[in-house]
């Protein structure tokens, strides 16, 4: 989809149990939301110009249907969430956004997109921009950002130094996509969730070996599933015959595979370490920060438990166990409350309509 524009929304496809926004949302002052210019763009050009269209259908058609990213993932919810409110957009419509360089443009996707022509229009960027500032601070100098996105508050704070118009938002998530599973349909104890990205072979050793070790001597069974070696079909399959889930990742800053378990109803016990962020790219040379750093920054007791290390999820691995079977965790409850595609898609219409209020300037 290169140029696409959402006039209508589908009352149908409004989920169950979703949230209580209107089907159309009031802006402020009483008028109808504006029209959002989105700009989405996973991949430039290789080879020579529009190669980016074909080499994804050449993949597809060589290895089957593609892993969906993270990035893509963002800006398909937040798509869908603007559907489901009605709030109009425009995707990739570069020839309109050079004629109204007053109107604002939602730069979603790489930032190679701002190569691309001489942007003259207010920006909002994010949250699929840039992994931390430093990677910016000359190329954004000259552009009129109103507001930069990152997915969590710990990110925002961490940016915040360098951008001081940050701000925290959070895609939706498909809660009609990924719903609870009958109990009777639950085989497996444990599906057990390897997102440890850097260092794995000394994880392995130290995390990931001594968890499944103290699982088999409980008696517990277990599934394994790796990031980036799966399809979302597998991956909802898995956690609706799972009756819990085991998270281990360094650090996140959202975690949409996590949340989607979540909303299937699936309790959590994640590896939420702390510390510094780790990314390798940037520590310990280029960046070090400390200040709240998480692997679940949208969690809280209804969603399951956390622990620190190899010791720690031995001492509260019972406890946790416990609790799955007893009932006592309501996931999907947190999702419905904090994470829906409607108010994932309300909050960046609010953040949209805020960059472009005069005192915002």
């Amino acid at each position: 989809m290169d140029v696409a524009e959402r006039i209508e929304a589908n009352p149908a496809s409004l989920p169950h149990g979703g949230t209580e926004a209107s089907l159309v949302p009031t802006a402020p002052g009483g008028g109808e939301r504006m029209t959002l210019n989105l700009f989405f763009e996973e991949r430039d050009d290789r080879w020579f110009p529009g190669d980016r269209y074909i080499r994804p259908l050449l993949r597809r058609v060589l290895l089957g249907r593609s892993w969906i990213s993270g990035q893509r993932r963002v800006f398909l919810n937040l798509c869908a969430g603007l559907d489901r409110i009605g709030v109009r957009y425009r995707v990739n419509d570069y020839g309109h956004i050079r004629k109204h360089p007053e109107e604002l443009a939602c730069i979603i996707g790489r930032p190679f997109v701002l190569d691309w022509f001489a942007w003259k229009n207010p920006l909002l960027l994010g949250v699929a921009m840039y992994d931390h500032p430093i990677e910016a601070l000359d190329s954004l100098k000259d552009l009129d950002v109103r507001a930069i996105l990152v997915p969590c508050t710990w990110y925002a704070d961490m940016c915040r130094p360098y951008w001081p118009h940050v701000a925290a938002w959070p895609v939706g998530i498909e809660t009609d996509v990924w719903p609870p599973a009958p109990a009777e349909q639950k085989s497996v104890d444990v599906l057990l969730y390897d997102k440890v990205r850097w260092d794995h072979a000394r994880y392995e050793t130290e995390l990931i070996e001594p968890i499944r070790r103290h699982l088999a001597a409980s008696g517990r069974t277990v599934e394994v599933i790796r990031y980036g070696h799966y399809k979302e079909d597998d991956y909802k399959a898995a956690l609706a015959r799972s009756r819990s889930m085991i998270f281990l990742c360094e650090h996140e800053s959202q975690g949409i595979a996590c949340q989607q378990a979540l909303s299937s109803g699936v309790p959590v016990f994640a590896w939420d370490r702390g510390g510094a962020w780790q990314d390798p790219e940037y520590f310990p040379d280029k960046v070090r920060y400390e200040g709240g750093v998480s692997s679940v920054p949208y969690f809280d007791a209804r969603c399951g438990m956390t622990f620190t290390d190899a010791d720690g999820f031995a001492a509260g691995w019972n406890g946790f166990w416990s609790r799955v079977g007893a009932g006592d965790f309501a996931p999907r409850d947190y999702v419905m409350d904090n994470l829906t595609l409607e108010k994932g898609a309300l909050h960046y219409c609010e953040i949209a309509e805020a960059v472009m209020q005069p005192h915002a300037r």
